[in-house]
Protein backbone atom coordinates (compact mmCIF):
# COMPACT_ATOMS: atom_id res chain seq x y z
CA UNK A 1 0.00 0.00 0.00
CA UNK A 2 1.29 3.16 -0.68
CA UNK A 3 1.44 6.31 1.83
CA UNK A 4 -1.32 7.76 0.25
CA UNK A 5 -3.61 5.07 0.47
CA UNK A 6 -2.46 4.40 4.22
CA UNK A 7 -4.15 8.32 4.30
CA UNK A 8 -7.06 7.86 2.81
CA UNK A 9 -8.09 4.31 4.80
CA UNK A 10 -7.53 6.01 8.09
CA UNK A 11 -9.34 8.91 6.68
CA UNK A 12 -12.25 7.07 5.58
CA UNK A 13 -12.01 4.75 8.96
CA UNK A 14 -11.96 8.23 11.07
CA UNK A 15 -14.87 9.10 9.12
CA UNK A 16 -17.44 6.15 9.63
CA UNK A 17 -16.00 5.92 13.17
CA UNK A 18 -17.46 9.35 13.66
CA UNK A 19 -20.69 8.71 12.86
CA UNK A 20 -20.35 5.43 14.44
CA UNK A 21 -19.21 7.13 18.07
CA UNK A 22 -21.54 10.05 17.41
CA UNK A 23 -24.59 7.85 17.13
CA UNK A 24 -25.54 9.03 13.20
CA UNK A 25 -25.28 5.69 12.54
CA UNK A 26 -26.97 3.33 15.19
CA UNK A 27 -25.59 0.14 16.68
CA UNK A 28 -27.56 -3.13 14.55
CA UNK A 29 -28.15 -0.71 11.33
CA UNK A 30 -26.31 -1.51 8.58
CA UNK A 31 -23.38 0.13 6.68
CA UNK A 32 -23.95 1.45 3.12
CA UNK A 33 -22.34 -1.45 0.67
CA UNK A 34 -18.78 -1.47 -0.32
CA UNK A 35 -19.55 -0.28 -3.16
CA UNK A 36 -21.66 3.21 -2.19
CA UNK A 37 -19.11 3.52 0.02
CA UNK A 38 -16.84 3.89 -2.12
CA UNK A 39 -18.77 6.57 -4.24
CA UNK A 40 -19.77 8.67 -1.19
CA UNK A 41 -15.57 8.95 -0.09
CA UNK A 42 -14.28 8.70 -3.69
CA UNK A 43 -11.98 5.77 -2.67
CA UNK A 44 -11.05 2.36 -4.28
CA UNK A 45 -12.60 -0.80 -3.12
CA UNK A 46 -9.12 -1.60 -1.42
CA UNK A 47 -9.70 1.67 0.80
CA UNK A 48 -13.13 1.01 2.00
CA UNK A 49 -11.98 -3.09 2.72
CA UNK A 50 -8.64 -1.81 4.68
CA UNK A 51 -11.43 0.86 6.65
CA UNK A 52 -13.82 -1.44 7.72
CA UNK A 53 -10.60 -3.73 8.70
CA UNK A 54 -9.89 -1.24 11.43
CA UNK A 55 -13.25 -0.55 12.72
CA UNK A 56 -13.81 -4.40 12.78
CA UNK A 57 -10.85 -4.65 14.94
CA UNK A 58 -12.00 -1.68 17.05
CA UNK A 59 -15.32 -3.60 17.72
CA UNK A 60 -17.44 -1.06 15.95
CA UNK A 61 -18.24 -2.87 12.92
CA UNK A 62 -19.19 -6.23 11.97
CA UNK A 63 -19.45 -8.26 9.52
CA UNK A 64 -22.28 -10.40 8.52
CA UNK A 65 -21.47 -12.77 5.98
CA UNK A 66 -24.32 -12.29 3.05
CA UNK A 67 -26.11 -9.50 4.81
CA UNK A 68 -23.38 -6.79 4.96
CA UNK A 69 -21.62 -4.53 7.53
CA UNK A 70 -23.34 -3.83 10.67
CA UNK A 71 -22.33 -1.19 13.50
CA UNK A 72 -21.82 -2.05 17.08
CA UNK A 73 -21.97 -0.32 20.25
CA UNK A 74 -18.96 1.84 20.26
CA UNK A 75 -16.93 0.40 23.45
CA UNK A 76 -14.03 2.39 25.25
CA UNK A 77 -10.80 1.17 26.35
CA UNK A 78 -7.32 1.42 25.01
CA UNK A 79 -5.73 0.99 21.17
CA UNK A 80 -9.17 1.83 20.50
CA UNK A 81 -7.73 5.10 18.05
CA UNK A 82 -4.41 3.37 17.47
CA UNK A 83 -3.27 4.40 13.70
CA UNK A 84 -1.68 1.52 12.25
CA UNK A 85 -0.50 3.88 9.16
CA UNK A 86 1.39 5.81 11.20
CA UNK A 87 5.22 4.71 12.50
CA UNK A 88 5.27 6.54 15.58
CA UNK A 89 2.46 4.29 16.53
CA UNK A 90 4.39 0.83 15.75
CA UNK A 91 7.22 2.71 18.68
CA UNK A 92 4.88 2.76 21.19
CA UNK A 93 3.25 -0.55 20.84
CA UNK A 94 6.76 -1.73 20.23
CA UNK A 95 8.27 -0.55 23.77
CA UNK A 96 5.01 -2.25 25.53
CA UNK A 97 6.02 -5.49 23.92
CA UNK A 98 9.06 -5.18 24.87
CA UNK A 99 7.84 -5.12 28.21
CA UNK A 100 5.59 -7.75 28.37
CA UNK A 101 7.19 -10.53 25.50
CA UNK A 102 10.20 -10.50 27.26
CA UNK A 103 8.82 -12.32 29.86
CA UNK A 104 6.35 -13.76 27.76
CA UNK A 105 9.77 -15.57 26.32
CA UNK A 106 10.77 -16.86 29.77
CA UNK A 107 7.19 -18.32 30.80
CA UNK A 108 6.99 -20.23 27.69
CA UNK A 109 10.88 -21.58 27.90
CA UNK A 110 9.78 -22.78 31.38
CA UNK A 111 6.16 -23.62 30.93
CA UNK A 112 5.46 -25.19 27.11
CA UNK A 113 4.23 -28.46 26.50
CA UNK A 114 5.44 -30.20 23.68
CA UNK A 115 2.51 -29.76 21.55
CA UNK A 116 3.10 -25.51 22.06
CA UNK A 117 6.58 -26.08 21.47
CA UNK A 118 5.52 -27.83 17.91
CA UNK A 119 3.56 -24.72 17.31
CA UNK A 120 5.85 -22.23 17.97
CA UNK A 121 8.48 -24.31 15.66
CA UNK A 122 6.23 -24.84 12.74
CA UNK A 123 5.42 -20.93 12.94
CA UNK A 124 8.68 -20.41 12.88
CA UNK A 125 9.44 -22.47 9.38
CA UNK A 126 6.26 -21.25 8.06
CA UNK A 127 7.58 -17.57 8.23
CA UNK A 128 11.48 -18.96 6.95
CA UNK A 129 9.47 -20.60 4.10
CA UNK A 130 7.71 -17.12 3.58
CA UNK A 131 10.80 -15.04 3.30
CA UNK A 132 12.52 -17.47 1.05
CA UNK A 133 9.48 -17.07 -1.15
CA UNK A 134 10.17 -13.29 -0.94
CA UNK A 135 6.21 -13.21 0.21
CA UNK A 136 5.03 -11.01 3.01
CA UNK A 137 5.44 -11.97 6.24
CA UNK A 138 3.26 -9.85 8.83
CA UNK A 139 0.78 -12.26 9.11
CA UNK A 140 3.45 -15.18 9.97
CA UNK A 141 5.54 -12.49 12.35
CA UNK A 142 2.51 -12.05 14.04
CA UNK A 143 1.55 -16.27 14.36
CA UNK A 144 5.13 -16.84 15.28
CA UNK A 145 4.80 -14.16 18.68
CA UNK A 146 1.52 -15.62 19.52
CA UNK A 147 2.51 -19.06 19.38
CA UNK A 148 5.01 -17.79 22.10
CA UNK A 149 2.21 -16.13 24.12
CA UNK A 150 0.46 -19.15 24.26
CA UNK A 151 3.00 -21.34 24.98
CA UNK A 152 2.94 -19.62 28.66
CA UNK A 153 0.01 -20.92 29.56
CA UNK A 154 -1.04 -17.91 30.86
CA UNK A 155 -3.90 -16.53 28.48
CA UNK A 156 -3.40 -13.16 29.27
CA UNK A 157 -0.57 -12.68 27.05
CA UNK A 158 -2.24 -14.18 24.06
CA UNK A 159 -4.91 -12.02 24.96
CA UNK A 160 -3.32 -9.01 25.09
CA UNK A 161 -1.04 -9.69 21.62
CA UNK A 162 -4.38 -10.15 19.91
CA UNK A 163 -5.87 -6.75 21.25
CA UNK A 164 -2.79 -4.57 19.52
CA UNK A 165 -2.81 -7.34 16.71
CA UNK A 166 -3.19 -3.87 14.22
CA UNK A 167 -0.16 -2.45 15.43
CA UNK A 168 1.89 -5.46 15.06
CA UNK A 169 0.75 -5.86 11.74
CA UNK A 170 0.51 -2.56 10.45
CA UNK A 171 -0.55 -1.89 6.85
CA UNK A 172 1.44 -0.04 3.95
CA UNK A 173 4.01 -0.11 1.93
CA UNK A 174 7.72 0.65 2.96
CA UNK A 175 9.44 -2.21 2.54
CA UNK A 176 10.08 -2.80 -1.66
CA UNK A 177 7.86 -5.79 -3.11
CA UNK A 178 6.13 -6.61 0.26
CA UNK A 179 2.69 -5.39 1.73
CA UNK A 180 4.26 -4.85 5.06
CA UNK A 181 4.77 -1.25 6.87
CA UNK A 182 8.43 -1.94 8.04
CA UNK A 183 12.12 -0.67 8.00
CA UNK A 184 13.80 -2.05 4.29
CA UNK A 185 15.91 -4.15 6.32
CA UNK A 186 13.51 -5.61 8.81
CA UNK A 187 13.66 -8.84 7.40
CA UNK A 188 16.95 -9.36 6.92
CA UNK A 189 17.12 -9.67 10.92
CA UNK A 190 14.26 -11.18 11.26
CA UNK A 191 15.51 -14.66 10.55
CA UNK A 192 18.36 -15.05 12.97
CA UNK A 193 16.64 -12.80 15.45
CA UNK A 194 13.64 -15.86 15.55
CA UNK A 195 16.13 -18.51 15.67
CA UNK A 196 17.90 -17.01 18.51
CA UNK A 197 14.29 -17.01 20.55
CA UNK A 198 13.49 -20.39 19.50
CA UNK A 199 16.77 -21.87 20.42
CA UNK A 200 16.62 -20.28 24.29
CA UNK A 201 12.73 -21.65 24.69
CA UNK A 202 13.50 -25.07 23.54
CA UNK A 203 16.52 -25.11 25.76
CA UNK A 204 14.44 -24.47 28.15
CA UNK A 205 16.69 -20.99 29.29
CA UNK A 206 14.96 -18.28 30.43
CA UNK A 207 17.34 -15.77 30.89
CA UNK A 208 19.00 -16.98 26.91
CA UNK A 209 14.80 -16.31 26.16
CA UNK A 210 14.03 -13.05 27.81
CA UNK A 211 17.49 -11.82 26.00
CA UNK A 212 16.61 -13.06 22.71
CA UNK A 213 13.14 -11.72 22.43
CA UNK A 214 14.97 -8.31 24.48
CA UNK A 215 17.09 -8.08 21.45
CA UNK A 216 14.82 -8.70 18.63
CA UNK A 217 12.01 -6.26 19.83
CA UNK A 218 14.86 -3.68 20.29
CA UNK A 219 16.05 -4.12 17.00
CA UNK A 220 12.87 -3.43 15.72
CA UNK A 221 12.50 -0.36 17.94
CA UNK A 222 15.34 1.30 16.24
CA UNK A 223 15.13 0.34 13.11
CA UNK A 224 11.40 1.78 13.27
CA UNK A 225 13.44 4.85 14.71
CA UNK A 226 15.66 5.16 11.93
CA UNK A 227 12.59 4.93 10.13
CA UNK A 228 10.82 7.54 11.20
CA UNK A 229 13.89 9.66 11.10
CA UNK A 230 14.17 8.98 7.62
CA UNK A 231 10.26 9.89 6.88
CA UNK A 232 11.31 13.30 9.21
CA UNK A 233 14.20 14.42 7.02
CA UNK A 234 12.47 13.56 3.62
CA UNK A 235 9.61 16.10 4.66
CA UNK A 236 11.74 18.66 5.70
Amino acid sequence: MTKTRERLSTKVANALRDEIVGGRVKPGERLPSESRLTEIHGVSRTVVREAIATLSFEGLVEARKGAGIFAQEARGGPFVNLDAGRVSSIIELLELRIAVEVESAAFAALRRSPVQEERIADAHRALIDCLDAGQPTRDLDFAFHLAIAEATNNPRFAEFLSLIRIGIIPRGKLQTGQDDVRPKDYNIHLRDEHEAICRAIFASDETAAREAMRAHLRGSLSRYRALLHESSNTHN
